[in-house]
């Protein structure tokens, strides 16, 4: 996983960390289980401060998204954690109401873009 910061986006750097990490998990990137950077690592790595890191592995782990194992470090949790799935389920929610958007303008009927949808489905579309 690699985390882009800038310091010009108006985002503070923990939010960041927080957002890229998300996104990782919840695109699969990271997996259910898998070890995320040590804190002073990922401090060191970034050249930020142990602090700023600790603040959004604290955030990530009250959202559900990760799991601190005192003297082991943090790590991702599967996608059964409730709080994972409802951030899941927003993501889905998300997608299918640009889809429908896109289909309106184009002048799909909603069979049309059901037959779509069934078809990525059916491939297990990942990406």
């Amino acid at each position: 996983m690699k985390l882009i910061l800038s310091n010009l986006s108006g985002v503070p750097i923990y939010e960041q960390i927080k957002r890229q990490v998300k996104e990782a998990i919840l695109s699969g990137e990271l997996g259910a289980g898998e070890a995320l950077p040590s804190l002073r690592t990922l401090a060191k790595d970034l050249k930020i401060s142990v602090l700023t890191v600790t603040r959004a592995y604290t955030e990530l782990e009250q959202e559900g998204f990760v799991k601190n194992v005192q003297g082991r470090g943090c790590y991702v949790l599967g996608s059964g954690s409730e709080l994972m799935r409802e951030q899941l389920i927003r993501k889905a929610e998300t997608g299918l109401t640009e889809a429908v958007r896109a289909a309106r303008i184009a002048g799909l009927t909603r069979e049309q873009l059901q037959r779509l949808l069934d078809i990525f489905w059916e491939e297990g579309t990942d990406g």
